[in-house]
């Protein structure tokens, strides 16, 4: 059996009075655990805000989209391309993707359900036609698809995948040789204590009012919590690294931008009415050769202290993995964190999280470890 080796990454963070990641209702998401109502951020609200992250950190042409308009997107480029006729062009980008036999929508040039593919495997199917442009342009039905047929999309989908498709994988449902099996997973966040949903009642003032005209121009409500956060995701380096052809330094690469990426992001849900954007306090990436470890049992019993949540989680957490290595007799083969420590506990969570390092050190480390691991991988 092929070894594993999962980078698990535990975040505690702290967001002030906000609505990150809202229900059907404009509700904050909530989740009961442990007997009682904590706040939550989906795993699907925080994948999003790590591929936009993703902008920030690697070259926009490289990465992939998620949308419906695959066929647009490929016509648009044969035109840019090319010069083309947007009709011409719409024949042949429709003809190209026939084979992977997308249902098509509501709505014109547009499928079914969205498609997860990278810019680049676009620009290389614009690439096996670009020549033969003028060409194509003056075919129609089977001519333009007998003239087509050496060009195959399954294949240049199938390969050569961008590093968020290969972190966050990619189904296919009607043609299931596309998809792509997902390097990591995302637990939904959830805080470490009991939160409260609160109602922020808002007014606007007419700009323009007279000075005898009283009243709002507008009122209304948005509801917010606040809360510490535990957050958690890992990454299967063995998938990642099949995911991107074996290539060791393209998928070292990959998980320092979702380390970064996952860690510094931030839901923007009413992001202009609460300013919420915070950075973690707490970070923990552990290396294990056995299998990821979530650690939310540390706040099965919710925090409960006056003086603030944050440092009690820190310790909460430090107890809930000491534990789980005692027990199991499975401490992880790496650790690097990130915490700022108190005198008074700085001992204590130096035994259970190693020394504390800046974070960029971190990622350095943790980067190191994992290339070591997947050459090991490789050479077998």
């Amino acid at each position: 059996m092929e070894p594993r080796t999962y980078v698990d990454i535990h975040i505690l963070q702290t967001v002030p009075p906000a609505n990150l990641n809202r229900d059907d209702a404009g509700s904050p998401k909530q989740a009961i655990y442990g007997g009682v109502r904590r706040a939550r951020v989906s795993s699907q609200a925080w994948k999003r805000a790590s591929r936009v992250a993703f902008a920030d950190l690697v070259p926009h042409e490289s990465l992939a989209t998620r949308t419906k308009k695959i066929a647009k997107i490929l016509s648009d480029r044969l035109v840019a391309r090319t010069g083309i006729d947007p009709d011409a062009a719409t024949r042949i980008a429709t003809t190209l993707l026939e084979p992977l036999k997308i249902t098509p929508g509501k709505k014109a040039e547009e499928t079914a359900y969205l498609l997860f593919f990278g810019r680049a495997q676009i620009e290389e199917l614009v690439s096996q036609v670009a020549d033969r442009a003028s060409e194509l342009a003056g075919l129609e039905g089977k001519a333009l698809t007998d003239a087509l047929s050496g060009v195959s999309a399954k294949a240049v989908l199938g390969t050569g995948h961008p590093i968020d498709v290969a972190l966050f994988g990619r189904m296919v449902a009607n043609l299931p040789e596309l998809n792509v099996d997902a390097a990591t997973q995302v637990a939904h966040a959830l805080s470490t204590h009991q939160a409260e949903l609160q109602f922020d009642y808002y007014t606007a003032v007419d700009d323009e009012n007279l000075d005898d005209e009283t009243g709002a121009g507008m009122i209304g409500t948005i509801e917010f919590n606040s809360a510490t956060l535990y957050r958690f995701a890992t990454v299967e380096l063995s998938q990642l690294l099949r995911n991107l052809g074996g290539d060791i330094e393209a998928a070292t690469t990959a998980l320092e931008v979702f380390l970064n990426a996952f860690t510094k992001s931030m839901p923007s849900g009413h992001t202009n009415s609460f300013a919420h954007r915070t950075l973690p306090g707490f970070v923990s990436v552990a290396v294990r050769d056995d299998q990821p470890i979530n650690l939310v049992s540390a706040f099965e019993k919710p925090i409960r202290t006056p003086a603030g949540t944050f440092d009690a989680s820190v310790d909460r957490l430090a107890d809930e993995a000491r534990k789980v290595g005692q027990l199991w007799g499975a401490p992880p083969l790496h650790l690097a964190s990130m915490y700022s420590a108190s005198d008074a506990d700085a001992d204590r969570l130096r035994e259970v999280f190693g020394d504390p390092q800046p974070f960029k050190e971190l990622v350095t480390t943790i980067s190191g470890v994992a290339r070591e691991r997947m050459t090991g991988v490789s050479a077998r």
